[in-house]
């Protein structure tokens, strides 16, 4: 999720040396061309995907150390969870701290974004960006994620039958259905935040008939 480097923010308006009204507009476009493809591209969704996914084998198999812990019968078993507890813990801490990296370099991205588009209006340009197509991308499969994910997190206690379903099954599909509801919140969120900032750089008139 961090990616390379993202394009410098503008200069300051006291020094700013832009020998005409185009060169500053040429290199408005291609900064915000590197910020768009950086901020809702859809590389940077199947990134997040992939981290999650990371993520949610290093729980299954935490899960899976629970249960065996569970139902431990002798010193194997102690043993055969801890390789567990390990390899899920394994997963766990780097691709949650690239994901906790890349939320933290979306929030620089945005930022940037804001300041070059701030600099001056050209709708015939900035039309591109809007990337309607996009946004629906990353907001239809993240919604579908936050409301089986929240389905999730409420139906496994509610139906939870003792005798039938252990501590540790509940613990595993409850934070399944929180993993599902965190990433369905992520994607929403961008693509809410996109809509959004698309709808103040460009008039609906001039977005009109845009593709991705």
């Amino acid at each position: 999720m961090t990616g390379s480097a993202l394009p410098p923010p503008p200069p300051p308006t006291r020094i700013q040396a832009w020998p005409d009204r185009e060169s500053l507009l040429a290199d408005r476009a291609k900064a915000m061309g590197e910020l768009h493809r950086a901020s809702i591209g859809v590389w940077r969704l199947a990134q997040l995907w992939l981290l999650v996914s990371g993520f949610t084998v290093g729980w299954v198999s935490v899960g899976a150390a629970l249960r065996v812990f569970y139902e431990a019968i002798d010193v194997f078993s102690h043993l055969f969870g801890g390789v567990l507890l390990l390899l899920g813990t394994a997963f766990i801490v780097p691709t949650g701290l690239l994901i906790g990296f890349g939320l933290v370099r979306d929030g620089k991205v945005r930022a940037r974004l804001r300041e070059w588009s701030a600099l001056d209006s050209d709708p015939a340009r900035d039309a591109r960006f809007t990337s309607p197509g996009l946004s629906l991308t990353w907001f239809v499969p993240s919604f579908l994620m936050c409301a089986g994910g929240l389905w999730t997190c409420f139906a496994v206690p509610a139906g939870a039958e003792p005798g039938e379903n252990t501590v540790p099954e509940v613990v595993l599909l409850m934070g399944l259905g929180m993993i599902l509801w965190l990433t369905g919140l992520i994607g929403v969120a961008k693509a809410v935040g996109h809509y959004r900032w698309a709808l103040r750089l460009v008039p609906r008139r001039a977005a009109a008939g845009t593709h991705v």
